[in-house]
């Protein structure tokens, strides 16, 4: 039977340095790998080319990269890029590049599926396969910057953890993709282009903030109401809204970084003055910011986008209260949003 190789890019630098020396090589030879499968961001061994052809068939007979591979692409008319990812294991997720005239925004996933539960949520209806491995993440940041490059000649400016699953339910793969992503020996992007989103797993987001974390946190709020948050994601009810807001308190005190919550105002659900008052004093909390969401319909269910009066309301209230507001209006209308609200994100 043949034994299931080890993917590579599981291994530290030292441990491959070890590697090499264990097989009777320098071990600056794991340096040189290293930067292959990370900064040079190879998919295959035959790349690395100032690497030994005799080493390169040993690490072939050791080892394999589990790469992706972009399977397809759409292009909206907006400019908007949807790529199916493939997974070594034949399992799919999403990303999406979004351009704007000054920057160019990776949206990544970070799980195959989703482990809860939202009802609006087109992915929360797969299951959770699986969680993406460190390099699986990595790759698709690199995969949309080669397409930014290509398409809007320029490099990838932002990255928002908004795709396929919640990235705190992926901890340390989703925090080893970033700080491979944000290493010099990675892309060397600044922590401060990276926001993190959740739907609001209190005690991560505290463990984040003692972990010292330098990108941004953004969270899926959707309403201030406890009853009805717990509707519109059921598995709030294990992550109440004060627990949220001590986990909130606790991430400002240690971060001093501001909040962004994301916000869909749905018709008949969270359109309400109840509604309005009740993230107005959530808001004052802590310092934060609000993004009120165009949503896009996943069917003709219970979720339906609220009236632009009713978002009006929202954008008075909170500027009446010193609350910085922005409308966020859905990208890529026109291609394929299987993604939850993966299109929305800019």
């Amino acid at each position: 039977m043949e034994i299931e190789k080890k993917d590579i890019r599981s291994l530290s630098k030292q441990q491959l340095r070890d590697f090499f020396v264990a097989n009777g090589d320098k071990a600056f030879r794991g340096n040189q790998v290293y930067d292959w499968l990370w900064s040079k961001a190879s998919h295959s061994f035959e790349d690395m080319t100032n690497v030994s052809k005799e080493t390169r068939t040993m690490l072939e007979n050791n080892f394999v990269i589990n790469h992706i591979k972009v399977d397809t692409m759409q292009r909206s008319e907006d400019g908007t890029v949807k790529n199916a990812v493939r997974l070594h294991d034949n399992l799919i997720v999403e990303s999406v590049l979004i351009p704007t005239e000054t920057r160019t925004t990776a949206c990544v996933s970070s799980q195959v599926g989703c482990s809860l539960d939202c009802n609006f949520c087109a992915t929360a209806r797969l299951k959770r396969m699986r969680n993406l491995e460190p390099g699986e993440i990595y790759d698709q940041v690199v995969a949309i910057d080669r397409e930014s490059r290509l398409y809007y000649n320029r490099p990838l400016s932002n990255i928002v953890f908004m795709g396929m699953g919640e990235p705190l339910m992926n901890y340390n793969n989703v925090m080893k993709a970033i700080d491979m992503i944000t290493s010099d020996e990675g892309l060397g992007m600044s922590p401060k282009r990276i926001t993190v989103s959740t739907s609001g797993v209190s005690k991560m987001i505290k463990k984040m903030a003692d972990d010292g974390v330098k990108f941004k946190l953004a969270v899926s709020l959707h309403s201030a109401i406890e009853e009805t948050r717990n509707h519109i994601m059921p598995f709030t009810k294990n992550f109440n809204l004060p627990d949220l807001r001590e986990a909130l308190e606790h991430w400002y005190r240690k971060t001093k970084s501001k909040v962004t919550y994301e916000y869909v105002v749905w018709k008949g659900i969270n359109d309400d003055k109840a509604s309005i008052d009740a993230l107005v004093k959530f808001c004052k909390y802590v310092p934060c910011k609000v993004n009120l969401i165009e949503y896009n319909p996943i069917d003709d269910g219970e979720f339906q986008q609220a009236s632009d009066e009713a978002i009006d309301n929202y954008i008075k209230a909170l500027g009446k209260n010193d609350i910085v507001a922005k409308v966020r209006r859905s990208r890529g209308k026109d291609i394929d949003a299987a993604c939850g609200q993966l299109a929305n994100k800019s």
